[in-house]
């Protein structure tokens, strides 16, 4: 019995031995790989020590040289400089001159910007004078025979015909088309039938050929084919204003209701107004003398009175505040309206 509790307690003190030991070994275990990592970075600084050593031994050798190529580098530097110069000198020409066409290509740039300008104004100018043109043409006659012998133009709707005789061709001119080519003779003829035609058109075409009349001999007014456009543009400009005038009274016999006129009859070249009112207890007769300057020139007029007290006072008041020019005729109209034959309340 003794001797098995002998043996137990040797079992468990090497039990605990071996259990001391481990935890030394593992402890010594340590210990030993901490002294290696500290052995490898002392090596390492140990070799970096080395390099260091080795790089000062090159650099002291390097000193020496030095002193040696110093003044070798100094006279290449020199060298450099002066063959680098006129390099230098180039560059900054070349950077001078492109300051200068830097300044040159602004300028140029607002000049562009400028003539842009000045071009869009011209255009639009160009564009209201194309307007004006289109609003103002007066080209009223049509070409029906161009021959060697003669030429003949309508007007008005074929009502009045002008005939154009030449002389004998210039020389050398094949088409007969010279300016210097005398003209024989010009003739004007109405070919309105008066019996079928509206009052309206009787009275255009008596004020046309009153123009025709009043200018005498047109022969001496034209003697050569150069003269002939500025005939053909004096005809149609009153050819162009007694159609409008024309237009305008066809326009008061549909629609004078509205300015109080109950009728508009034309005598040779007089237009007679009829105007009445309830309103102001007014009915009075206006006579207005047409001519061939209408509407340049004011219209010369009497007044009959009817009813109430409006007279030829009260309607040259109004007349002398209407401006003559387009339409004159219905603005005369809707001024008498408008001034006297409105209510005034």
């Amino acid at each position: 019995m003794k001797s098995y509790f002998t043996k137990e307690s040797k079992i468990l003190a090497h039990d605990e031995k071996a259990a001391l030991y481990s935890k030394l070994l593992e402890s010594a275990q340590e210990q030993h790989r901490k002294l290696q990592s500290r052995t490898d970075k002392l090596e390492a600084l140990v070799k970096e020590a080395e390099s260091c050593l080795a790089a000062l031994g090159a650099g002291m050798c390097f000193q020496a040289c030095c002193s040696d190529c110093r003044a070798s580098l100094g006279l290449a530097l020199l060298l450099f400089s002066h063959s680098f110069s006129p390099f230098l000198l180039e560059l900054e020409s070349l950077k001078a001159q492109e300051e200068r066409l830097q300044r040159e290509l602004s300028d140029l740039e607002a000049e562009n910007e400028q003539m842009l300008a000045q071009m869009n104004l011209l255009k639009e100018k160009e564009q209201s004078c194309q307007e004006l043109l289109e609003e103002y043409n007066f080209t009223e006659w049509e070409i029906t025979e161009w021959s060697q012998q003669q030429a003949v133009f309508n007007f008005l709707y074929d009502a009045v015909e002008l005939t154009v005789v030449f002389g004998p061709p210039v020389d050398g001119d094949v088409f007969g088309e010279d300016p210097s080519r005398k003209i024989v003779s010009l003739k004007f003829e109405s070919l309105l039938d008066e019996e079928k035609a509206p009052p309206s058109s009787c009275l255009v075409q008596r004020l046309i050929f009153q123009f025709i009349e009043s200018q005498g001999c047109w022969q001496e007014k034209c003697p050569t084919l150069g003269y002939l456009p500025q005939v053909l543009q004096d005809v149609s400009l009153v050819v162009n204003h007694c159609k409008i005038l024309g237009e305008e009274i066809e326009f008061l016999e549909r629609w004078g209701g509205k300015f109080n006129l109950l009728k508009a009859d034309i005598s040779d070249t007089k237009v007679k107004l009829l105007f009445s009112a309830s309103t102001v207890f007014a009915k009075f007769e206006v006579t207005l003398s047409l001519s061939a300057s209408y509407p340049s020139a004011s219209l010369p007029f009497t007044v009959r009175r009817q009813i109430g007290n409006i007279g030829e006072e009260e309607i040259s008041a109004v007349l002398s505040r209407v401006p003559t020019g387009y339409h004159y005729l219905r603005r005369v109209v809707s001024s008498i309206h408008q001034d006297l034959l409105r209510d005034p309340r």
